[in-house]
Parts: C-alpha cells; sequence; structure tokens
C-alpha cells in the first residue's frame, strides 16, 4: 500500500484512519515511523504482511509533463 501526495504524505491522522480495520489482512503500522510527514519511509512494523509506504510525489511535474505530451 502506498501513500502519496499531499495527503498522503503529510496526513498522519488519515493514514491511521484509513488503515483502521485492515488488521485482519495483517497489515501492521509502527506509529512511530507513521509519526513523519513527507520524505519516503516504509511505516509498517518488520512482522506486517503487507508493506505500507509513503512516497513523495511531484504532482506539479507530473501535471507539466501530461500538458507536454497532450500538446504535442
Amino acid at each position: 500500500i502506498v501513500f502519496t501526495g499531499g495527503i498522503g504524505e503529510n496526513s498522519i491522522e488519515m493514514r491511521e484512519d484509513i488503515l483502521k480495520g485492515f488488521e485482519q489482512f495483517g497489515i501492521k503500522i509502527d506509529p512511530e515511523a507513521n509519526n513523519i510527514r513527507g520524505g519516503e519511509h516504509v511505516i509498517s512494523t518488520a512482522d506486517s504482511k503487507v508493506k505500507v509506504m509513503v512516497i513523495a510525489t511531484n504532482e506539479e511535474l507530473m501535471i507539466a509533463r501530461d500538458t507536454q505530451d497532450l500538446v504535442k
């Protein structure tokens, strides 16, 4: 599972809320690792069956590239 974009990268509470109830699928979140905003890091525990990550994105760059492709 990957959290990205403004909310995914920066909202600790949103990530917690989204993942509530997913323990039944073996997803375990490390509260200390999740307590970081931005950057690129794993927020799941070492024994989690599913890796959960926060990955930074550059949305403006992606929009510019998509726009450039459309006008070619």
